[in-house]
């Protein structure tokens, strides 16, 4: 008996304690907290990019017919004038032969009319007749003599073949790159920032780069160029960051750009994901209190803070929207 009384007993306290733990724990939304801190606040422009040296070409075909020849020296230098390929060109070859050998007619023919006009046999109309016939042809040969040229494509500038798109047998299509020529350094940058934001962006102005090849490197360029006409299809302006000659950057590289418009050293600094709107809820033992805060510098992880919190303050990060002035809450971690 005494002992079913006691199991009785426990049992009941372990109910009232669980109870007790629900009230006091149970209902309480769960925030996290961060400790304001000084560091440098930076407003950016955020772009996309890719890398890609300051002097290159591209190297297209003009014509669409089968490749013959092409440069095996993706990765070496070479130099302006250099062959890179050539195209089937047997047709055109055997229709400038045909005119040539018309050419060669007509001269004979001229000199043939000319012998009758000295003995008296031909007249002048004859002559003229034959010499219009002759610089038809001779025009003829040499509009299919710029058209052979096009046949064999040839590296526009000193550099290094960046890369080779293209294989023996393969029928090169008109206007297909085949060929992309430049010289390794300088690089740079090439974005596209939206017109909203375009009027933010000066030239060397600092930029910093995220990319996937290198996610844990600090890489840095500086604005050089701004291009002055928008494209009214995508609503962006075109920009060109220099970077330096020891960036590990790749040619062919994508990249996002920041672009630091404003920057404050020493600032106080909170969360953005602790603002809803201009007010944080400052942690005041197992509550928060909603407080209304002077922003200055606004960036994409961190806000400069005005007036309205020091340093040593915590904060709910993030401010949940159902998060209430004055709630108990049941604080998890705190944030530097």
């Amino acid at each position: 008996m005494n002992i079913r009384r006691l199991i009785i007993i426990a049992a009941a306290v372990l109910l009232l304690a669980g109870a007790a733990f629900w009230w006091r724990y149970g209902e309480m939304p769960r925030v996290s907290a961060a400790v304001i801190a000084r560091g440098t606040a930076v407003e950016i422009v955020y772009a996309t990019g890719g890398v890609e040296p300051e002097r290159w070409a591209k190297v297209a075909s003009l014509l669409r017919d089968r490749i013959v020849e092409i440069c095996d020296c993706e990765g070496k230098k070479v130099a302006k004038g250099d062959v890179l390929v050539r195209l089937d060109d047997r047709e055109v070859q055997a229709q400038l032969r045909e005119l040539k050998a018309r050419e060669e007619f007509l001269k004979r023919e001229m000199s043939r009319v000319s012998e009758l006009i000295g003995r008296g046999t031909a007249t002048t109309q004859a002559f003229e007749r034959a010499s219009m016939d002759l610089q038809q042809v001779q025009a003829q040969i040499m509009v299919q003599l710029e058209k052979i040229n096009d046949y064999t494509i040839l590296s526009p500038m000193d550099g290094i073949v960046l890369r080779r798109d293209g294989e023996i047998g393969e029928i090169a299509e008109a206007g297909q790159i085949l060929f992309r020529v430049g010289v390794p350094l300088p690089l740079q940058v090439v974005a596209e920032v939206n017109e909203e934001d375009i009027p933010r962006v000066t030239l060397k102005q600092k930029v910093l780069f995220r990319t996937d090849a290198f996610p844990d490197r600090r890489l840095e360029g500086e604005v050089r160029e701004i291009t002055p006409m928008g494209d009214v299809v995508t609503k962006t302006y075109r920009i060109k960051v220099a970077l330096p000659d020891d960036t590990p950057l790749k040619p062919g590289m994508s990249v996002e750009a920041n672009i630091v418009t404003r920057e404050r050293p020493n600032a106080l600094l909170v969360p953005a994901d602790a603002l809803r709107g201009n007010d944080v809820f400052v942690i005041d033992g197992n509550k928060v209190r909603r407080r209304g805060v002077k922003i200055g510098i606004r960036g994409t992880r961190a806000a400069e803070v005005l007036e309205g919190l020091k340093e040593g303050d915590r904060v709910a990060a993030p401010a949940a929207t159902d998060l209430k002035d004055g709630a108990r809450v049941r604080i998890l971690d705190a944030k530097p």
